[in-house]
Protein backbone atom coordinates (compact mmCIF):
# COMPACT_ATOMS: atom_id res chain seq x y z
CA UNK A 1 0.00 0.00 0.00
CA UNK A 2 1.24 3.47 -0.83
CA UNK A 3 2.07 5.84 2.03
CA UNK A 4 0.23 8.96 0.79
CA UNK A 5 -3.04 9.64 -0.91
CA UNK A 6 -3.07 11.13 -4.44
CA UNK A 7 -3.68 14.69 -3.19
CA UNK A 8 -0.60 14.55 -0.97
CA UNK A 9 1.50 13.29 -3.87
CA UNK A 10 0.26 16.09 -6.13
CA UNK A 11 1.06 18.63 -3.42
CA UNK A 12 4.59 17.26 -3.05
CA UNK A 13 5.04 17.20 -6.83
CA UNK A 14 4.04 20.88 -6.97
CA UNK A 15 6.49 21.75 -4.19
CA UNK A 16 9.35 19.99 -5.95
CA UNK A 17 8.44 21.63 -9.26
CA UNK A 18 8.56 25.05 -7.58
CA UNK A 19 11.97 24.25 -6.12
CA UNK A 20 13.21 23.05 -9.51
CA UNK A 21 12.10 26.32 -11.08
CA UNK A 22 14.05 28.29 -8.47
CA UNK A 23 17.21 26.28 -9.09
CA UNK A 24 16.90 26.58 -12.87
CA UNK A 25 16.68 30.36 -12.51
CA UNK A 26 19.73 30.36 -10.26
CA UNK A 27 21.62 28.17 -12.74
CA UNK A 28 20.83 30.63 -15.53
CA UNK A 29 22.11 33.56 -13.45
CA UNK A 30 25.36 31.75 -12.65
CA UNK A 31 25.93 30.65 -16.25
CA UNK A 32 25.43 34.25 -17.37
CA UNK A 33 27.95 35.42 -14.77
CA UNK A 34 30.44 32.77 -15.91
CA UNK A 35 30.27 30.82 -12.65
CA UNK A 36 29.89 27.41 -14.23
CA UNK A 37 30.50 25.35 -11.11
CA UNK A 38 27.68 27.10 -9.22
CA UNK A 39 25.48 26.91 -12.31
CA UNK A 40 26.06 23.17 -12.61
CA UNK A 41 25.24 22.70 -8.92
CA UNK A 42 21.90 24.47 -9.32
CA UNK A 43 21.12 22.65 -12.55
CA UNK A 44 21.78 19.28 -10.91
CA UNK A 45 19.69 20.23 -7.88
CA UNK A 46 16.84 21.28 -10.18
CA UNK A 47 17.06 17.94 -11.93
CA UNK A 48 16.85 16.14 -8.58
CA UNK A 49 13.70 18.06 -7.64
CA UNK A 50 12.13 17.13 -10.98
CA UNK A 51 12.95 13.48 -10.38
CA UNK A 52 11.23 13.70 -6.99
CA UNK A 53 8.22 15.37 -8.63
CA UNK A 54 8.03 12.61 -11.24
CA UNK A 55 8.10 9.97 -8.50
CA UNK A 56 5.26 11.67 -6.64
CA UNK A 57 3.21 11.86 -9.85
CA UNK A 58 3.84 8.18 -10.46
CA UNK A 59 2.82 7.35 -6.90
CA UNK A 60 -0.34 9.47 -7.27
CA UNK A 61 -1.30 7.52 -10.38
CA UNK A 62 -0.65 4.23 -8.58
CA UNK A 63 -2.75 5.32 -5.61
CA UNK A 64 -5.54 6.37 -7.94
CA UNK A 65 -5.44 2.99 -9.63
CA UNK A 66 -5.51 1.20 -6.27
CA UNK A 67 -8.55 3.23 -5.22
CA UNK A 68 -10.48 3.41 -8.49
CA UNK A 69 -9.00 1.01 -11.03
CA UNK A 70 -10.67 -2.21 -10.00
CA UNK A 71 -13.76 -1.89 -12.20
Amino acid sequence: MLQKNPAEHHTKAAEHTTQASHHHKEAAKHYTAGSHEKAAHHAETAHGHLEHAKQHLSDAAKAHTENHGKK
